[in-house]
């Protein structure tokens, strides 16, 4: 098939001849320079977004999907709840809780919490807390026998480990002949968890629910149902179809609430990310528009003898037009394929220049983190390689025009 005489001709600019080496330099940095903006935006978004799925499942290992809660903040009928939320098609499970504020005191520490009561066999249906157990498991937390087990952090910070004694208070008085007494009762550390996350590693203990009803006084009562969806992401709407569905009035609430400024800020900070390294990507179009200029520049005679021979402004346009089209989209492809590769395999990267350089990124004492998470997502590949050819593109618009623009009696003048 016979290719257009304009792309021929374009494509033979493109390469550098004995004279105009210098411009044939300007081209290959300007496809580097694509190629350099691409692969950055892709290696950056993709480990943001790597990021942002990691945290995003610590914090749900621990917290719920959704939760429908009474309107008082107790709830009696929870068992109808629980099994009402069953019945609905996008929900996975079920398990009821029991929530308050409270004061642990070992010795002469002290350290406020948020205190969980669990069903141990039905917990482990809503949560990951499984995994993030320290040689211990649910089952060790039974009715009457007070156990409690806390985060890694608070366990640190106060000293405490499993076989230890603790005392837990809550804000709710007691009468007793010396007057008002806060309520408190002896526990004992059956387990520690780390899950990674301050939030949960400092500030939270989990009791058996019957022991946290005894402690809150909440006798057949609970705060709330805990709910895990098969899609997180359904579930401000599964909340509120299951909270219809039920006789009553409750407070629903899911996670897009409740960590709703978290996850916002992840979302405007990998927004203003692409924002930044789109400039990269932006300053090499931008030498794309000094590359043309001067090769229309130096094709000025080539011009005026194409036009003597019938090429029309139109032909003369398109031809440098694919000389800027060629060069986004080959820095397009090259900074694609190098962003992919160094996203999929980071991994692998990220250990061997650690070990290089002898420094580690993510200490796991400080972050938590301790292997740098990536994630590639089609969307962000696609938008990131839509604007770098749409950039080298719109480059070189202003070039060809003028290139169309040259009359031939002026160019040949000095020749």
């Amino acid at each position: 098939m016979t290719l257009p005489v304009e792309l021929l001709i374009g494509l033979r600019y493109v390469r550098a001849k004995r004279r105009n080496h210098f411009i044939g330099f300007i081209s290959i940095v300007s496809m580097l320079g694509i190629a350099i903006g691409v692969m950055a935006l892709i290696v950056v978004l993709s480990v943001m977004n790597g990021f942002e799925e990691e945290l995003r499942s610590r914090i749900l290992g621990m917290a719920s999907h959704a939760t429908i809660a009474g309107e008082a903040g107790r709830l009696d009928n929870w068992q109808q709840v629980a099994d009402g939320a069953r019945e609905h098609p996008r929900v996975e499970a079920a398990a009821p809780y029991v929530s308050g504020e409270a004061m642990l005191r070992a010795g002469s520490r002290t350290s406020g919490t948020l205190i969980r009561g669990v069903l141990p066999e039905a917990e482990g249906d809503v949560s990951r807390i499984t995994q993030y157990l320290r040689d211990a498991r649910l089952a060790d937390l039974q009715p009457g026998e007070y156990g409690l087990m806390l985060g890694a952090e608070l366990a640190r910070s106060m000293g405490l480990l499993p076989g230890d004694s603790v005392d837990l208070m809550v804000p709710q008085a007691s009468v007793s002949p010396a007057g008002l007494m806060p309520r408190f009762r002896r526990f004992t550390v059956t387990g520690v968890f780390e899950v990674g996350m301050y939030e949960f590693d400092r500030g939270l203990v989990l009791l058996h629910m019957d022991d946290a009803q005894a402690l809150l006084r909440m006798p057949g009562q609970v705060s709330g149902v805990r709910l895990k969806l098969h899609d997180l992401f359904e579930a401000p709407r599964v909340v509120r179809e299951v909270a219809q569905g039920l006789p009553g009035v409750y407070r629903i609430s899911d996670w897009t609430r409740e960590h709703a400024n978290f996850f916002r800020a992840i979302r405007t900070e990998k927004i203003v990310m692409f924002i930044i390294l789109s400039l990269i990507v932006g300053v090499a179009a931008f030498n794309i528009v000094s590359t043309l200029v001067m090769v229309v520049q130096d094709k000025q005679p080539d011009i005026a003898i194409l036009r003597t021979i019938g090429a029309t402004p139109r032909s003369i346009m398109l031809v440098f037009l694919v000389q800027g089209t060629l060069i986004g989209v080959i820095g397009t492809l090259l900074g694609v394929g190098g962003g992919l590769a160094l996203a999929l395999n980071i991994d692998v990267v990220v250990p061997f220049i650690e070990a290089a350089t002898g420094q580690q990124f993510l200490a796991p004492d400080v972050y938590y983190i301790s292997d740098l998470p990536s994630k590639v997502e089609g969307d962000d590949v696609l938008k990131i390689g839509g604007l770098a050819f749409t950039l080298a593109l719109v480059s070189g618009l202003y070039p060809a025009w003028r290139a169309s623009r040259t009359m031939p009696a002026e160019a040949l003048r000095h020749e």
